[in-house]
């Protein structure tokens, strides 16, 4: 498998580019902004994106899809618990001080235990609420790897202040969805290095009983 991870945006959201080697078809997760950046590395690679997957409908991770969709024609795919916050856009962009970003509508919305799939790649969803209330992760077991989202960081959670937080769903998210996964599966945060369910089971101060 392919797989990029480019830190965009004014908050460095860790946009994954995944692409099977053989098709060369992708899947673009959370392309927040530098769109430009996240075509090249698809070029170079001779990648054709079939989908971009949104784990949450802040403006960081989904900013850059209306203009990525209008660019390859694949379909934006959220949850649609997070249409709320799509609806006030502009109300994040004056959380960053930047301009409001087009924002289209799902076309299709990412429900629990949906499978996420191209040719030679294949994850499944898992709802993940807390961070925000669409927040979702992608699993990918054959390559032990979880995109989480703002879900789970390396030694930390996500932040539950935002509207659609709430600690005791993230918190339930976490033990219920993800810290079931294997040990060896590698998490990819939605912002900040990578690490793994294991090392988080054994040594996150907000996961310890």
């Amino acid at each position: 498998m392919i797989h990029e991870i480019l830190p965009v945006g004014p908050l460095q959201c860790n946009c994954s580019i995944l692409g099977d080697e053989t098709s060369l078809e992708a899947i673009v997760v959370d392309p927040g902004d530098n769109i430009p950046r996240i075509m090249a590395v698809l070029a170079n690679h001779n990648l054709t994106v079939k989908k971009i997957v949104i784990t949450h409908a802040h403006i960081d991770h989904i900013a850059g899809a209306h203009r990525l969709k209008q660019l390859t024609g694949a379909p934006i795919l959220y949850n649609q618990h997070d249409l709320p916050l799509v609806k006030m856009m502009d109300i994040q962009a004056g959380w960053l001080g930047i301009p409001t970003p087009t924002v289209s509508t799902p076309d299709d919305t990412l429900d629990d235990g949906k499978f996420i799939a191209v040719t030679g790649l294949t994850g499944s969803i898992l709802h993940t609420p807390g961070h925000t209330e669409g927040s979702v992760c992608l699993y990918l077991p054959a390559q032990s790897l979880l995109l989480a989202g703002d879900t789970l960081f390396a030694g930390s959670i996500g932040r539950t202040d935002l509207p659609g937080g709430d600690i005791r769903k993230l918190l339930a998210s976490i033990h219920d969805r993800l810290l079931t996964l294997p040990d060896e599966v590698t998490v990819i945060p939605g912002h900040g290095s990578k690490t793994t369910i294991g090392a988080e089971r054994d040594s996150n101060p907000f996961l310890q009983s």
